[in-house]
């Protein structure tokens, strides 16, 4: 999961949580708005009463000790006057029961006492509490929808945002690890950000990939070097002994030892030119302008390695079931790479045992299957089997250089092939080359 996504995740949870907390308690705080909203409309009528008894005088609403009294139409709110023990005092807002008209009604009443001259009147303001709560239903409506509309604004703005502060280390991963064949050996371009750890994230990433790329490149030098200087030596150590084999007065026992000596030089020369193949391969010293189908391309290497097949007696089985034309790809270096696979599984092998190469469409890819009934890899060998000069235990007992296996890779990297492989200790290998769309021919849906 992308990083911008994680946030905007976490932005989403964590405002719904904050929502959910909010719905819970949505009622209450509704309910304390009503109350606190009626308790102040309450107070503001009682002082207007007090006012029109200032200005009107007591008798205007209680004369000859009756009592005032006023309701609306539907008993929602009242309000009455009563004269009062001179000794009693009351302020207070709270819910209780009045008796109108045979009903018996919850009102949020304020009960107020006060002084005429001499006389003590207690004054009462109620609400009925239904009316209150007629109100608390729209209004968490209201606010829910208000809330809701705000985090999906917010959640928007977190995405926006985050996609704007995120979007240099995009670059970066981008252009600096991802878009480019490593090592690239191209000039250091800086990416535009203001966030300073970007800045540091991007420049330690060109050192560190520079670091790489001088130490990838001074060994592609020493290897390129040192096999053209090999060369040179080896073959005129290989002409000298030829031409003292031709020698009349070389004894049997020289002779020998020459032979020795020719077999050592040509597993040096081998060797040398592996290693140069390697580097040629790794400095883009090849063209891909050939096509080969896969037909043919098995053909020949089956025709190139088939004596080596009898003097193991192992069987070779060809199992082309769709045959494509590769376009775009160097037809020395495919057969080298087809080679050495062929080659390790026959090398590898267990007596009378058997190799299969199958060719067909995958899942809309092009695959080579090389498949063995050989000794198998080791589950802890299976990372390093791609490391140059790097045997394998079951590989010890073999004429190997640890060469074959990396000539594969390096010969599937320049193509953008792909390798997969299966192996079980014991019972065999399959090596599994996946072609991509651009090197391959039509596809049976095609």
């Amino acid at each position: 999961m992308k990083l911008r996504t994680k946030l905007t995740l976490f932005n989403a949870i964590s405002k719904l949580v904050i929502v959910t907390l909010f719905i819970l308690l949505l009622p209450n705080i509704i309910e304390n708005i009503n109350q606190s909203y009626t308790d102040s409309r309450l107070i503001k009528q009682k002082d207007k009463f007090l006012e029109r008894v200032k200005e009107n005088g007591i008798k205007f609403y209680i004369e000859d000790g009756e009592n005032y009294g006023s309701y609306l139409p539907l008993k929602e709110e009242y309000i009455s006057l009563d004269e009062v023990d001179p000794s009693y005092f009351l302020d207070t807002i709270k819910d209780e029961q009045r008796l109108v008209e045979r009903d018996t009604i919850d009102y949020r009443i304020l009960s107020h006492t006060f002084k005429v001259g001499t006389r003590n009147y207690l004054l009462e303001v109620g609400k009925s509490t239904e009316s209150i709560g007629e109100t608390t239903g729209p209004l968490q409506n209201i606010a829910f929808q208000i809330l809701l509309g705000m985090i999906l604004l917010t959640i928007l703005a977190d995405q926006i945002f985050s996609t704007y502060i995120l979007r240099p280390l995009s670059i970066i991963i981008r252009t600096k690890l991802i878009g480019n064949k490593f090592p690239k050996f191209t000039v250091y371009k800086e990416v535009k950000t203001s966030t300073v750890d970007f800045q540091q994230l991007d420049l330690s990433i060109h050192r560190m990939v520079e670091t790489i790329e001088t130490a990838f490149q001074k060994e592609r030098e020493f290897i390129s070097n040192a096999s053209h200087e090999l060369m040179t030596p080896i073959s005129i150590l290989q002409s000298k002994i030829e031409n003292m084999f031709e020698q009349d007065d070389v004894a049997d026992e020289l002779k020998l030892r020459l032979m020795e000596m020719q077999k050592i030089l040509n597993r040096l020369k081998s060797i040398t030119k592996t290693l140069l193949l390697i580097s040629q391969i790794e400095n883009d010293q090849f063209l891909k302008e050939d096509k080969i189908t896969a037909r043919e391309l098995i053909e020949d290497v089956n025709e190139e390695i088939s004596i080596r097949l009898q003097d193991k007696n192992i069987s070779l089985n060809t199992n082309i079931i769709d045959d494509a034309e590769l376009l775009g790809v160097n037809k020395f270096l495919l057969f080298n790479l087809l080679f050495n696979l062929v080659n390790n599984a026959i090398k590898y092998n267990k007596p009378n045992g058997e190799i299969t190469i199958t060719a067909q469409w995958d899942k809309g890819n092009y695959t080579i299957s090389v498949a063995d009934t050989g000794i198998g890899i080791a589950d802890e060998e299976m990372p390093y089997i791609f490391n140059r000069f790097k045997k394998m235990k079951q590989s010890l007992s073999q004429d190997s250089f640890g060469l074959g296996l990396p000539i594969v890779k390096s010969i599937a990297t320049f193509h953008h092939i792909g390798i997969t492989v299966n192996s079980n200790h014991g019972v065999g290998s399959k090596f599994t080359l996946t072609f991509p769309s651009k090197v391959t021919g039509k596809s049976p849906g095609n």
